[in-house]
C-alpha cells in the first residue's frame, strides 16, 4: 500500500503493461474506457496513475489486433458511450502477457535478492 506521500507512478513507466492491464479490468464484462482506468488506479491501491489520454488511443489497436470489441451503449447522464469487450482473442492474449509478466517479475526477484556467498 503507498503512503501518503508517495506519488503514483505514471503508466509510462510501465510501458508494455498498460495492455495487460486493461485486458484484466475487461475480464469481468464490458466497460467504459474512463472505468477501465479507474479499475486499475483502484485495484492498484491508486499507486498506478492510468492518464486517461494514453488511455484513449489504445483501444483501437487492441481492436485491430482483435483482442477487445466494442460497442456504444448508454451512460448515466443518457448520452452514448463506447464501451469495450474482451475477445477470445484477448483472453489468449492476456494469457499469455500474464505468463510473461510473471517469468519478468520472478526474474527481478532473483536479481534483487541478496547474494548468496
Amino acid at each position: 500500500m503507498p503512503k501518503l506521500h508517495d506519488p503514483p507512478v505514471p503508466m509510462d513507466l510501465l510501458q508494455g503493461t498498460l495492455d495487460m492491464l486493461i485486458l484484466k479490468s475487461l475480464i469481468v464484462g464490458a466497460a467504459h474506457a474512463l472505468t477501465v482506468a479507474r479499475s486499475i488506479e483502484h485495484r492498484s491501491g491508486d499507486v498506478l496513475d492510468v492518464g486517461y489520454g494514453s488511455l484513449y488511443p489504445a483501444p483501437h489497436r487492441r481492436a485491430d489486433r482483435g483482442w477487445i470489441a466494442s460497442c456504444q451503449g448508454p451512460t448515466g447522464n443518457h448520452r452514448k458511450a463506447r464501451y469495450y469487450r474482451l475477445t477470445p482473442a484477448g483472453r489468449k492474449q492476456l494469457a499469455a502477457e500474464t505468463g510473461r509478466w510473471e517469468a519478468m517479475v520472478r526474474a527481478i526477484g532473483r536479481v534483487l535478492s541478496p547474494v548468496e556467498e
